[in-house]
């Protein structure tokens, strides 16, 4: 207990250690908060559902944080349901139909234009269809005459799909049409601007059966979403960044383990039976060091398998037999020749106790500094794996992320947050890693303390 304390005290005295500690720590905090809050099968079935699971959420929305640093915010989305707001919706039944009228009214206080315009319809009925008509009061009292139609028992009525509408508005999209400024010249389209105000849409809608029911949901989808933007399939890309933080952890720790504490301990083997072993051993590593790492990992990932667990035991047989050994092999030689291991084999000591309790002790010291550095590495590989469309296609992680931004035109379309986000994570994460681990080997090291 009095070396960790000694070697925590000693760490804390490096600034850049602290800072670095400080963010490991919560970001394995958050990671374990993320796996109890958002389970793994809750988040997969999120990130691999369709537009139905993301229906309310707007197409490639930047995050609300973008308001900070505008003169003029973007609109935020919001919605409206008549099933659970009873008070927009009243119903008449006479004459062998029911008459139901919802009304929605809103405030609109951009001059911004909304992204999308949207109306979910659902109904109950036995044989004949429902009928709606559906219109817009705008704040200058103005009605326009949106459209009618008869709706089955689930229908989605997109206004920037009406092309009909479109050409009642002059050829402007019909979710701008609506709540464009009239007294503003129409052909120039940048003079274009919204009219702040009180809207009203009401939906009259017929049904033709005493028992039918009729209930609708308005959606006006806004140019940012949550903390973290949308992507191309209305996905909330906050998912992926808080579940790629246990995968990376998972991923980094785990591979850096197994590599480590493996090559050290064949490190050792060899080295204390020597001979044929020992030549078995350095061969091996000398062949191991030729091969093409990644060209091996594509080849697993194109023909075999993309999992991340498979991926894992992959780069951890690929690194077992890395340049590392050759290091540890020679500490362990020095090692071999001090007097407390001669001793230890004077009285009987066993080969594996030698070993295990007086070789791979002694060089514990140099390992655990090298293990934190070899976290982001691994962390890394992770994420190239996953934006060169070899990563695990079922997990939502930081790779995955740019590399659906990339693919999907995030740069080229000013979508710059879907990837920023992620490589920002990245770049902090390896960062952080490598300053304890730097700082680590300052201290286990005592001719880098000067440096």
């Amino acid at each position: 207990m009095n070396s960790i304390k000694k070697f925590f005290t000693e760490l804390l005295q490096y600034p850049s250690a602290f800072i670095g500690m400080m963010y490991i720590i919560g970001l394995v905090i958050f990671s374990i908060y993320v796996v109890i809050a958002l389970p793994y099968d809750e988040a997969i079935s999120l990130w691999r559902g369709d537009e139905n699971t993301w229906y309310k959420t707007p197409r490639t929305a930047q995050p609300k944080w973008v308001n900070w640093f505008r003169e003029e915010d973007l609109p935020e989305t919001f919605s409206f349901n008549s099933a659970d707001q009873l008070d927009t919706k009243t119903e008449e039944f006479s004459n062998g139909t029911n008459k139901i009228l919802i009304s929605f009214p809103f405030e609109y206080n951009s001059e911004l234009f909304p992204q999308e315009v949207s109306l979910y319809f659902k109904s109950n009925y036995d044989a004949k269809q429902p009928f709606v008509n559906v219109k817009l009061i705008t704040p200058d009292g103005r009605t326009i005459n949106l459209n009618s139609f008869s709706i089955g028992r689930t229908h989605t009525y997109r206004l920037s799909q009406d092309q009909k509408l479109q050409r009642k508005f002059f050829g402007i999209s019909p979710e701008k049409g609506i709540f464009v400024d009239p007294t503003l010249d129409n052909d120039d389209p940048t003079l274009l601007k919204a009219v702040p105000g009180t809207y009203e849409l009401v939906v009259e809608g017929v049904a033709f059966e005493e028992n039918s029911s009729l209930d609708a949901e308005l959606i006006v989808y806004g140019h940012v979403y949550g903390w973290a933007g949308t992507d191309h399939r209305r996905r909330d890309i906050s998912i992926a960044l808080m579940w790629g933080a246990p995968v990376a952890l998972t991923f980094g720790l785990l591979s850096a383990l197994g590599t480590t504490i493996t090559t050290m301990i064949i490190a050792a083997v060899g080295t204390w039976y020597g001979g044929w072993i020992d030549e078995v051993i350095q061969r091996i590593t000398e062949v191991n060091l030729i091969l093409p790492f990644l060209s091996i990992l594509i080849m697993i990932g194109t023909f075999y398998s993309k999992s991340l667990w498979v991926m894992l035991i992959a780069v951890i047989a690929l690194s077992i037999f890395g340049g590392a050994i050759k290091g540890f092999r020679a500490v362990f030689l020095q090692i071999k020749e001090a007097p407390y291991v001669e001793a230890a084999r004077a009285y009987g000591a066993s080969n594996w106790r030698i070993i295990m309790q007086y070789l791979v002790p002694r060089i514990v010291p140099l390992l655990i500094p090298q293990l934190v550095i070899l976290i982001p590495a691994n962390v890394f590989l992770e994420a190239s794996l996953n934006i060169i469309n070899l990563g695990d296609p079922v997990l939502p992680t930081w790779g995955k992320l740019i590399q659906n931004g990339v693919g999907n035109g995030a740069l080229t379309q000013g979508y710059y947050y879907w990837v920023l986000e992620p490589a920002f994570v990245l770049l902090i994460t390896g960062l952080s890693f490598a300053l304890v681990g730097f700082s680590m080997d300052r201290i286990f090291n005592p001719r880098l303390r000067g440096v």
